[in-house]
C-alpha cells in the first residue's frame, strides 16, 4: 500500500491525474499525502519500520510522539517530514549492513570509499573520512547554511530551500554546474532533507521528492537521490574533530554507461570532501589538512 500511495502522490502511475481540474487534483493529492504519512506512522508503531542496530552509530533520537509533532502541520508538510525520517532510517539500514561492501578507493589522506550493489543492480558508495570540525559545526555548514554550499563547492551552481518544515526538515532544489569535460552533464535535484541529533552525533537523511510547483525543468535531466545519509560523530579523543560517513545513493538518469556512472560518483565524493576541507581551513587556519 505504501508504494502505491507514494506513486499516487507523485502522479507516476496515474497519467489521467494531470488532466483533472487544478482544485480536484490538489484535493486528491492532499488526501494521498495524508494517507502516506499515516501509513509510515502505522509501520513504525507496528515495528515494521525500525531503526538499525549499528551500535557505534546508533540513532536513538528522543522526541515527542509523532502525533504531537504532526498535529499542527498541513498534509503536505507531514508528507515531507515522514519522507525525510523514512529516508534516514532506510539509508542507515544500508550503511550498517555488513555484507557486500568492497573497497572502491583509498586516498593518501586516509579517506576510503566502499561500494555495494543493491537489489536492482544500483551501486551505492560509502565514504569514511575525518574532518577538522565538530559535528555541530558541520551541521551548521551542511544543513542550516546549505544555500551557501555553491560558494565553496564549484560543482554546484545553486541550492535553493523551497520549503521548511520545522527546523529539521526542508525541501531543496539543487542545480549542478555545467562543466567542459564533464561526461555526466548538468543535473538538477529536488530533495527532501532531514536532520536529527542523538547525544553527540548528527544525522542527515535525504531522498528525491515531488513538488507540484516544480516539475522537471526543460534543459535539465532530473537526477534522483536516496535514500542517502550523512553521519557525523566526534572522535573519542578529539571532540573538535569528526568522523564523517556519507552514503551516496544516486540515480543520475539519462542514457549513460553504468561503468561511467560508477566511476564518476565516488570521484564526486572525493571532490566534495576536498572542497569541504578547504572551506573548514578558512575557519581553522591553524588546523589545515
Amino acid at each position: 500500500m505504501l508504494r502505491a500511495v507514494l506513486k499516487l502522490c507523485c502522479g507516476i502511475t496515474y497519467p489521467h491525474l494531470r488532466s483533472m481540474a487544478g482544485l480536484q487534483r490538489a484535493g486528491l493529492r492532499r488526501a494521498a499525502l495524508a494517507a502516506f504519512g499515516q501509513e509510515i506512522t502505522h509501520l513504525q508503531s507496528r515495528g515494521q519500520m525500525v531503526l538499525p542496530a549499528w551500535i557505534p552509530l546508533r540513532w536513538t533520537e528522543k522526541t515527542e510522539p509523532v502525533e504531537q509533532r504532526t498535529a499542527a502541520l498541513a498534509d503536505e508538510d507531514v508528507f515531507y517530514l515522514k519522507q525525510g525520517e523514512a529516508a534516514l532510517i532506510e539509508a542507515l539500514k544500508i550503511v550498517e549492513s555488513e555484507d557486500g561492501w568492497k573497497l572502491e578507493m583509498a586516498e593518501k589522506n586516509g579517506d576510503v570509499i566502499y561500494s555495494k550493489v543493491l537489489t536492482g543492480n544500483r551501486k551505492v558508495f560509502r565514504l569514511e573520512a575525518e574532518l577538522n570540525a565538530s559535528p555541530e559545526e558541520l551541521h551548521d555548514i551542511l544543513f542550516f547554511r546549505i544555500e551557501e554550499i555553491h560558494e565553496w563547492n564549484p560543482s554546484i551552481k545553486r541550492i535553493k530551500v523551497l520549503k521548511h518544515v520545522g527546523r529539521n526538515t526542508m525541501v531543496t532544489h539543487e542545480v549542478s554546474v555545467e562543466m567542459a569535460g564533464n561526461l555526466i552533464g548538468q543535473r538538477d535535484f529536488l530533495n527532501v532533507r532531514y536532520s536529527s541529533k542523538s547525544e553527540s552525533r548528527v544525522y542527515f537523511g535525504g531522498a528525491a521528492t515531488w513538488m507540484e510547483s516544480l516539475p522537471p525543468q526543460p534543459g535539465f535531466v532530473r537526477a534522483e537521490d536516496g535514500p542517502t545519509c550523512i553521519i557525523l560523530q566526534p572522535l573519542q579523543d578529539r571532540p573538535d574533530r569528526s568522523r564523517f560517513i556519507w552514503l551516496l545513493n544516486m540515480d543520475i538518469r539519462g542514457w549513460l554507461p553504468q561503468s561511467l556512472v560508477n566511476k564518476a560518483l565516488p570521484q564526486a565524493q572525493v571532490d566534495f570532501t576536498k572542497h569541504l576541507r578547504r572551506r573548514l581551513a578558512t575557519q581553522h587556519p591553524e588546523n589545515k589538512s
